[in-house]
């Protein structure tokens, strides 16, 4: 975990550095995909690379820095988004789930992203979006 002054620094290295590569390498790397959100403000899709699973048909993650997130505040201002799964879009609703214990959710999640969420997350916030019946 780490404190307020090294947030910033990870936020700006995922920014500038992670987040790029990692949306466009997520439809090739397993436990990988994005989340677009539709942005507050903007109004402009806004695509957030994570680490989580598909089971059955929602989708979970957890958020490193929960509420202080830009995304998650996106999706509390309008939770319809997409998901890419394997380089597969995906249409849902996603939800801010405050009742699941987000440590015990890392440990079915993907290791890798999984470790970095623990190491450097400030606050913890599991998160899943309910995919909408192919049509």
């Amino acid at each position: 975990m780490v404190g307020v002054a090294g947030r910033g620094l990870v936020v700006w290295g995922q920014r500038w550095v992670v987040n790029p590569v990692a949306r466009r390498t997520a439809a090739f790397t397993p436990g990988a995909a994005v989340v677009e959100t539709t942005g507050r403000v903007s109004g402009k899709p806004r695509r957030t690379p994570v680490g989580g699973a598909l089971e059955g048909t929602t989708f979970w993650w957890v958020s490193e820095f929960g509420r202080q997130s830009q995304y998650v505040r996106n999706i509390e201002a309008d939770p319809r988004v997409r998901v890419q799964i394997k380089g597969k879009w995906h249409a849902g609703t996603a939800t801010l789930v405050d009742d699941d214990d987000p440590r015990e959710r890392l440990k079915r999640l993907p290791k890798f992203n999984s470790a970095a969420v623990r190491a450097f997350g400030t606050n913890l916030l599991t998160m899943c979006v309910d995919l909408d019946p192919e049509d």
